[in-house]
């Protein structure tokens, strides 16, 4: 039987991704059951990123957080409830093609045109996102990006 703790989420926590290669990532939760990686890889788990500079932001599944294996090392308040919010995400309906934009918990109707850029809004596990952070974008595109 399994006695391992669960923790609660907070925003600004910031989590130690360990990597494959014996490195971390890091990662900001966000409102909306998102999570900011940054751009910084540190060569060990204290070695934290520095400023707010964020590779991507993708929503991710609470159990990722909420067990150990993600280790919090730090909380960063945002400055301001807009601040925690993640940018918007690009919704593709696969029946139609039509394009939506989801953002602060509302989709509104949208286009091609206005949804190139953005993260598409789908719900990542710990290896999606370890498997894009070390530069394998295969779940990225499987998400029709």
């Amino acid at each position: 039987m399994s006695t391992k703790r669960r923790r609660r989420i907070k925003l600004g926590d910031v989590y130690a991704i360990p990597l494959p290669d014996g490195k971390f990532a890091f990662g900001r939760r966000f409102k909306d059951a998102s999570i900011a990686i940054y751009k910084h890889i540190g060569e060990t788990i204290a070695d934290i990123p520095l400023s707010e500079d964020y590779r991507f932001v993708v929503g991710i599944y609470d159990y990722v957080l909420k067990s150990e294996e993600w280790p919090v090392v730090d909380n960063r308040p945002f400055k301001n409830d807009e601040e925690a919010w993640p940018p918007p995400y690009c919704v593709i309906d696969s029946l139609s093609g039509s394009y939506s934009i989801y953002h602060k918990g509302e989709i509104s109707p949208s286009d091609k045109v206005n949804c190139e850029g953005l993260e598409i809004a789908a719900v990542w596990a710990e290896n999606h996102i370890i498997d894009r952070i070390m530069g394998d974008d295969k779940w990225h595109k499987h998400f029709g990006v």
